[in-house]
């Protein structure tokens, strides 16, 4: 189940007694809870967090009448410590019989509690269990499966992944058209850019854009300023002025980055990407941002209309000769950075005066 399908049912008021919430994505894990909470009364809801108290002592809770609030929401945090201790053999089999060894039977017990009470649940009585801890990728996934596994009688399992970095574009733009805050599409994509897609922090930071300025249009320098790490946003700047071919802006926003301390490296990965995309762009035979756009997209490649406009700039400025060149030069200019004693802006310097003559 996705973050959209129970706040569906939340709203029209048919929401699982017993949900499991599996996911390190904080801003829906943030955004159902308070949809949930929003119709209780005052002390309708209670939290427990299964490191400090038992599987059996919440659903105890949860099996208390209440007579002074009808509805309640009980929320579980550290969802994953319910799990028996012991389990980090590499083996199925010696996870079982590590768990048998180490607090089975308090599992197996624990497994049927909880079963009991899926299967008859109290009216009137929300249950979440907050599984935040493992992603569903890479090590974690396997961990992450341990957790399902024993919250398995659990039928409504809501899966609360990362957003990519269009989705996160489109929610930041949804969560825009709430707030009098003015940002227009550059602004608002370089807002998402720096804040790597982190949909919680960008949230938190349009939040506080608005107290800062109301209704008035916020600019990209200001972005810069009032944003942590918004430094990423001064990479583009240098990806926009080396697409228009001009030298001084360039190496200006260059200076900027060497005294504000960026890893020129990374600044190289930005600008590695924008041509790359710009040379696959021309090779394609693609003229506008619209034609990118789809273009990558149909490619598994997510792109938003403002990185399709600067690669399109891109493209307009520079032949495919000169994309080629500009290719061979990034190439040179990663060598030279991962010699053992580079002087990184020398090496930037020189890459920029190449790639604008």
């Amino acid at each position: 189940m996705s973050p959209a399908q129970l706040l569906a049912q939340i709203k029209q008021g048919k929401c699982p007694p017993v949900v499991l919430l599996l996911g390190p994505e904080a801003y829906d894990r943030r955004r159902l809870k308070d949809a949930l909470a929003a119709s209780l009364p005052e002390g309708g809801m209670a939290e427990h967090d299964l490191s400090e108290t038992t599987l059996a002592e919440v659903l105890d809770d949860a099996r208390a009448l209440s007579l002074f609030a009808p509805e309640r929401l009980i929320w579980v945090l550290n969802a994953e410590a319910g799990l028996p201790k012991g389990r980090a053999s590499h083996s199925e089999d010696a996870e079982d019989d590590s768990e048998a060894e180490s607090g089975g039977a308090s599992s197996g017990s624990d497994v049927a509690l909880l079963a009991a009470y899926t299967k008859d649940p109290t009216p009137g009585v929300t249950v979440v269990f907050e599984a935040a801890r493992f992603d569903f990728e890479g090590d974690d996934k396997r961990k992450q499966d341990r957790v399902r596994k024993f919250y398995s009688a659990i039928p409504a399992v809501v899966e609360l992944r990362r957003y990519a970095p269009h989705e996160a574009r489109v929610e930041a733009g949804n969560l825009l058209r709430k707030t009098a805050l003015a940002l227009d599409a550059p602004a608002l994509d370089l807002l998402v850019e720096a804040l790597g897609g982190d949909m919680a922090r960008i949230a938190v930071e349009i939040e506080k854009l608005g107290l800062f300025a109301g209704s008035r249009s916020v600019s990209e320098e200001e972005i810069a300023a009032l944003v942590p790490d918004a430094r990423a946003v001064t990479i583009f700047a240098l990806v926009n002025a080396l697409g228009r071919r001009d030298r001084v802006r360039s190496l200006e926003v260059l200076d900027t980055l060497v005294k504000e301390g960026e890893y020129l490296p990374l600044v190289l990965a930005f600008l590695s990407t924008q041509f790359r995309m710009a040379l696959v762009a021309r090779e394609a035979g693609l003229r506008s941002a619209g034609q990118i756009q789809t273009h990558f997209t149909r490619m598994g490649v997510p792109m938003w209309s403002s990185r399709a406009e600067q690669i399109q700039q891109t493209v307009s400025r520079f032949s495919e000769p000169q994309l080629e060149s500009a290719v061979k030069l990034l190439f040179r200019a990663d060598t030279g950075l991962r010699d053992a004693r580079p002087d990184d802006r020398t090496i930037m310097e020189q890459f920029v005066v190449e790639l604008t003559k």
